[in-house]
């Protein structure tokens, strides 16, 4: 397993990965920048800069998260959410067919281990509020602007 730290706005990704994808983006507040990136990172390195430099709205390296059956799922259906767009985390268990499921639904948002590349920072409450967020809530704020179709003062 390969590790790479990367200076983004919003402090250090932490990229880790080898030849079967990536498995792991985080966020930490700050830390040693990487001098070399492993040549099984560079592609993730490079798509994050794209997008943190208004070039990227997608990212097509390999991904190769570890979760439960039912996370998957749930990522899979975080990365239907459309740049610059937003749902509610009902919105997402209406999708995978059980309205019962919110709290399950917004446990393996949390545990999401690819930050921005699957977007759960798309994720709002039901009436429009910025929930919870692993990064905090005012990196999550940060992303939603940065990816606002209109340059707007703030969205929140």
């Amino acid at each position: 397993m390969e590790t790479a730290y990367l200076k983004t706005p919003l402090g250090v990704a932490k990229i880790c990965g080898d030849e079967n994808g990536i498995t792991e983006i985080s966020v930490l507040d700050n830390g040693e920048v990487s001098k070399q990136i492993p040549a099984v990172l560079k592609e993730a390195a490079s798509q994050l800069q794209d997008y943190f430099n208004g070039k990227r709205t997608t990212f097509d390296f390999k991904r190769n998260p570890q979760g439960t059956q039912f996370q998957q799922k749930v990522w899979n259906a975080l990365l239907e959410i459309p740049f610059g767009k937003t749902v509610s985390y009902m919105d997402i268990t209406k999708k995978l067919g059980d309205v019962k499921a919110i709290r399950a639904v917004a446990s393996a948002n949390g545990k999401n281990p690819l930050w921005i590349v699957v977007p759960c920072h798309r994720v709002i409450g039901t009436d429009g509020s910025l929930t919870g967020y692993a990064g905090g809530l005012w990196r999550k704020k940060w992303l939603l602007e940065h990816e606002s179709p209109s340059a707007q003062q703030s969205l929140f």
